[in-house]
C-alpha cells in the first residue's frame, strides 16, 4: 500500500535527491528551485566538490536504499531533530548515533516543522542548509525531511531497526519507542554535551552584541 503523499509532494515542500540520476525539484510553490542552483546563487562550492549532497533523498528513495542494505544484513539506525546551527553537541551525539548500527539516517524537520515546534522566530537557518551541513558529516549516511511536527510516519514507512535519541530524553517519551520495537526493533539513548544547545548559543551571541 502507497504510504500517504510525503513533505514537498504536490506543495514544493524541499528539494531532494531522488538516488542515481542526481537532484530534483519539487513544484514549486515557493521559491524553491534545487540544492545545486540555490548553493550557486549563494555563492557555495560547486556541486562536484559536495559530496555530501548525494545523500540527501527523498522518502522514496531513501526506502529503496534502506531495504537494499538491509537485505545485505545492515543495521538500520534513525534519528532526527532540526539541527539548527551545528555546534559540538550535535557532532558528537551523531557520532554515538552512527556506532549503533551500520549506517545512521538523519530526519531533519523541515522548516515548516521547526517553526511549528519552536515558534515563528525558528529556524535560524533554512532547510537546504541545514540539510546541507548535516549531509557533510561522516557520521550521517542519509538525510531526509519532514513536515510533521514528528517523525512517527516517517519511522514507521523505513522502519529502522534502531531509534537513537539524546539521553536528555526520556525513554518513554521518545516518539515512535512503540513501533520500531513492534518490529523487533531497539530504542537507545546516548549521552550529550551538557550545555550544548542552538539556544544558549543564540542567548550568547544576544549578550555578547546586544538584542536588537
Amino acid at each position: 500500500m502507497r504510504p500517504r503523499s510525503h513533505p514537498g509532494e504536490g506543495r514544493g515542500r524541499g528539494c531532494f535527491n531522488d538516488g542515481p540520476g542526481g537532484l530534483r525539484s519539487r513544484p514549486a510553490a515557493r521559491d524553491c528551485t534545487d540544492f545545486p542552483r540555490i548553493t550557486r546563487r549563494r555563492g557555495f562550492v560547486k556541486r562536484k566538490e559536495r559530496d555530501g549532497m548525494k545523500k540527501i533523498l527523498s522518502w522514496e528513495a531513501l526506502k529503496v536504499e534502506v531495504e537494499r542494505r538491509r537485505q545485505q544484513g545492515e543495521k538500520i539506525a534513525f534519528t532526527n531533530g532540526c539541527f539548527d546551527i551545528l555546534h559540538v553537541g550535535h557532532v558528537r551525539y551523531l557520532r554515538e548515533a552512527r556506532k549503533r548500527g551500520d549506517l545512521l539516517i538523519l530526519a531533519l524537520n523541515s522548516d515548516v516543522s521547526a517553526r511549528a515546534i519552536k515558534g515563528e522566530r525558528r529556524p535560524l537557518l533554512p532547510e537546504q542548509e541545514r540539510a546541507e551541513v548535516v549531509a557533510s558529516l561522516e557520521a550521517v549516511d542519509y538525510v531526509t525531511l519532514f513536515d510533521e511536527t514528528t517523525p512517527l510516519r516517517l519511522i514507521e514507512y523505513l522502519r529502522p531497526d534502531v531509534l537513537v535519541k539524546g539521553g536528555d530524553w526520556n525513554e518513554e517519551a521518545v516518539v515512535g519507542r512503540d513501533a520500531v520495537r513492534s518490529w523487533g526493533g531497539e530504542v537507545l539513548l546516548v549521552p550529550v554535551v551538557e550545555g550544548a544547545s542552538t539556544t544558549n548559543i543564540v542567548e550568547k551571541v544576544l549578550r555578547a552584541y546586544g538584542r536588537q
